[in-house]
């Protein structure tokens, strides 16, 4: 299994095609390996252009001013806003780095990077399967049958995806639905 970031650290991705539903299935997923006592973090790849900082904001203003980094720090939280500034984008192996260690870190999106993940597939999308061309997708969820080549759980049964994220990703036993 392909392992980056800080020793120890898993990856396991979720990709799919837009509107399969793979925010969905993420946010349901974190919860249920948080409750089996794992510490968990996100990596999510768009290909839109996003802001988490307003116009009229400090950090916001640092930014236009041409600050290559700002750090917005808090009580609750602190980010990390990093201005590529025409350089590429970074890669997952880049971002790990930025990451502080934890027992999984589930990657949303990113389909054409070799990190394993799971197919989110809804026929209803109209666009095709990922996985026969894609050797690092290791099973595909779907609401329905489906013959595929890798292991189809289904989309609704959450203990069953993260009960193939946590065998998959060769964590602790106990994190197993229904372990003691």
């Amino acid at each position: 299994m392909v392992i980056w970031g800080h020793p120890g650290m898993k990856i396991f991705g979720f990709a799919g095609w837009s509107g399969s539903g793979k925010t969905t299935l993420v946010k349901r997923v974190i919860p249920e390996l948080i409750e089996r006592g794992l510490k968990i973090s996100t990596i999510k790849h768009t290909h839109h252009n996003f802001d988490i900082d307003r116009p009229g904001k400090d950090s916001f203003e640092h930014r236009a001013a041409g600050a290559h980094e700002v750090v917005i720090t808090g009580a609750q939280r602190w980010a990390l806003l990093h201005e590529n500034r025409g350089e590429q984008e970074p890669s997952i192996e880049e971002m790990l780095e930025h990451m502080s260690p934890v027992d999984l870190v589930l990657i949303e999106g990113f389909k054409s990077y070799p990190h394993p993940k799971m197919e989110v597939y809804r026929p209803e999308v109209g666009k095709p399967l990922l996985c026969a061309d894609d050797p690092s997708i290791v099973a595909v969820a779907t609401p329905g049958e489906l013959d595929v080549n890798v292991p189809r759980i289904d989309l609704d049964n959450v203990p069953a995806v993260v009960d193939f994220v946590v065998d998959f990703c060769e964590l602790p036993a106990e994190r197993r639905h229904g372990a003691a």
